[in-house]
C-alpha cells in the first residue's frame, strides 16, 4: 500500500497522545526515588524497588505489540491499546501518591507501568503504519517534540506548585508524600488521558489491504501457545540491523537508568547538603531535580525541530552517535559541579541525547522490519531497554553499597561512562538509504 505523504497537522494529531504518555513517565523518574525515600527506603534499596518498570515492559511490550498487529475493529489496531492504557494509567496515578506504605507504592509503580507500556509501544509502532518512510524521521522527531514537552511540565510541576501557587512541600499527618507531588499526580492523570483521547478521536488508521486474509491468518494463529510461538519465533528472526542496534540500547539505557534513579536524590545530598530526608533541603533539592529534568526536556523538545535537517545532512548514525556523546558528557560533568544552576547546563547534553534516542534508533530500525509484524518486533526492540534496567535493578545496590559508597552521584557519573559506549557502538549500525524530510 502506498501511503500518502501527511501535513504538519496530522503528524501533530497522530503524536499528541505521546505528550501525555510522558507526563506519566515524567511524574515517575523524578519522583519515585524520593516517595520511596518519603515512605522509608534506604538508598541501596531504590534500584531493587525500580525493579517493577524493567519487568512490565519486558513481558508487556511484545505481547501488546503481537496483539496489536492482529487486532481490527472500530477503532482500528492500536487505538484500542492506547485507550485502555490511557484509563489504567490514569487511575494508577491518581493512586500513587495517596502510598501509605512502601509496598503500596511498589504495588501501584507496577501497574502503572504496565498501563503505561499498553498505550505506549503501539504509539511506535503507529508511525510506521500511517507514514511513507521518507517521513518517519518527522513522525519519531514529532514523537519526541512531545515527550520532551510533556517531561518538561511534569518535572518541574513540584516545584511550580511550590514556589508560584504555594502548595505545601512538605509532608502533612496522615501523608508520607507532600501535596505538592500529590497535586502533580492528579494533574497528570487529567492531561495523560485528555492527550491520549485527543489522538485517538483526530487519526483514523488504515485497514488491512486483505481483510479476509488478515481473518484467516488470525484464525489460524489463535490461542495462548500459538501467540506465545510466533513470538519467540520473531525473536529467533531478528533483522540483522535489530541486533547491532541491541548492544547500542544496552549500554544508552543503562545510563539513563542510572540518571533517573539517582539524580534527584543526588541533587538533594551532594548539591544542597541535605542529611535525611526529613529536611527541607531534602525536597528543595529534589524540586531542583525535578527542574533539572525540566531541563533536559526542554532541550529535547527544541532539539527534536532540529533533528530531520540534521539527520539528512549528517546522517541518522553520525546523528546519534553526536547526541549521545553530549548526553555523555552531561552526566559526567556531574562529578565536577557543585552549584546547582551549572547541572542545567549538564542536563542540556542530556536532552540532546534524549531526544535522539526517542528516534534516531527506530528511525534506523523502521525500514528493516516487515510491515506485517511492525508491532511485535518493536516490543522485541524494547527487550534493549528493559534489560540493562533490570541488570541495573538486581545488582546496582550491590555496587552502591560496596563500590561508591552510597554515593548517589558517582551512579549519575557511571551513567554517563555507559552512554560515551553507547555512542561508539553506533557506528557498527547499517544505515538505510532513505532521505530525511
Amino acid at each position: 500500500m502506498t501511503k500518502p505523504t501527511r501535513n504538519f497537522w496530522q503528524i501533530w494529531n497522530m503524536s499528541f497522545g505521546f505528550l501525555g504518555i510522558q507526563f506519566g513517565w515524567g511524574l515517575q523518574m523524578a519522583n519515585m526515588s524520593a516517595i520511596y525515600e518519603y515512605l522509608g527506603a534506604k538508598p541501596e534499596q531504590l534500584s531493587l524497588l525500580w525493579l517493577a518498570a524493567p519487568l512490565t515492559g519486558l513481558i508487556v511490550q511484545p505481547i501488546i505489540g503481537h496483539a496489536s498487529d492482529r487486532t481490527w475493529g472500530p477503532l482500528g489496531r492500536r487505538r484500542p491499546y492506547f485507550l485502555t492504557g490511557a484509563i489504567l494509567s490514569s487511575i494508577a496515578l491518581i493512586l500513587m501518591p495517596s502510598s501509605s506504605a512502601l509496598w503500596m507504592a511498589v504495588g501501584l509503580l507496577w501497574i502503572l507501568d504496565a498501563s503505561i507500556n499498553i498505550s505506549m509501544e503501539p504509539f511506535r509502532a503507529f508511525v510506521a503504519d500511517m507514514l511513507p518512510p521518507e517521513q518517519r524521521t518527522r513522525g519519531f522527531a514529532m514523537q519526541s517534540l512531545f515527550i520532551g514537552f510533556g517531561a518538561v511540565v511534569a518535572s518541574v510541576l513540584p516545584f511550580l506548585l511550590t514556589n508560584v501557587f504555594h502548595v505545601a512541600s512538605q509532608s502533612t499527618a496522615g501523608h508520607a508524600v507532600p501535596p505538592s507531588i500529590q497535586i502533580s499526580f492528579y494533574l497528570g492523570a487529567a492531561a495523560f488521558f485528555t492527550a491520549v483521547m485527543w489522538t485517538i478521536l483526530t487519526t483514523k488508521e488504515y485497514p488491512p489491504e486483505d481483510m479476509a486474509a488478515f481473518k484467516r491468518e488470525k484464525e489460524n494463529k489463535a490461542g495462548l501457545m500459538e501467540n506465545a510461538r510466533e513470538i519467540l519465533g520473531s525473536i529467533g528472526d531478528m533483522p540483522s540491523n535489530m541486533r547491532k542496534l541491541a548492544p547500542v540500547q544496552l549500554f544508552t539505557w543503562l545510563g539513563l537508568f542510572c540518571m533517573w534513579l539517582y539524580f534527584g536524590v543526588a541533587v538533594a545530598h551532594n548539591v544542597f547538603g541535605a542529611p535525611d530526608q526529613t529536611s527541607p533541603l531534602y525536597t528543595a533539592g529534589v524540586e531542583w531535580g525535578g527542574v533539572c529534568f525540566g531541563m533536559y526536556s526542554a532541550v529535547c523538545f527544541f532539539f527534536s525541530f532540529a533533528l530531520p535537517g540534521l539527520a539528512k545532512k549528517l546522517g541518522q548514525k553520525n546523528t546519534h552517535t553526536l547526541c549521545l556523546l553530549c548526553g555523555a558528557a552531561g552526566l559526567m560533568s556531574v562529578a565536577v559541579i557543585h552549584d546547582k544552576y551549572w547541572l542545567l547546563l549538564s542536563m542540556a547534553g542530556v536532552g540532546i541525547a534524549w531526544a535522539s534516542t526517542l528516534s534516531m534508533p527506530y528511525c534506523l530500525l523502521a525500514g528493516s522490519v516487515p510491515a506485517n509484524k511492525t508491532g511485535v518486533f518493536m516490543g522485541i526492540f524494547n527487550f534493549f531497554i528493559v534489560i540493562p534496567e533490570i541488570l541495573a535493578s538486581l545488582f546496582f545496590g550491590w555496587i552502591m553499597s560496596h563500590w561508591l559508597g552510597n554515593n548517589r552521584m558517582l551512579a549519575v557519573v557511571a551513567g554517563g561512562g555507559f552512554m560515551a559506549v553507547a555512542a561508539l557502538l553506533v557506528q557498527r549500525v547499517h544505515e538505510p538509504k532513505i532521505t530525511a524530510n
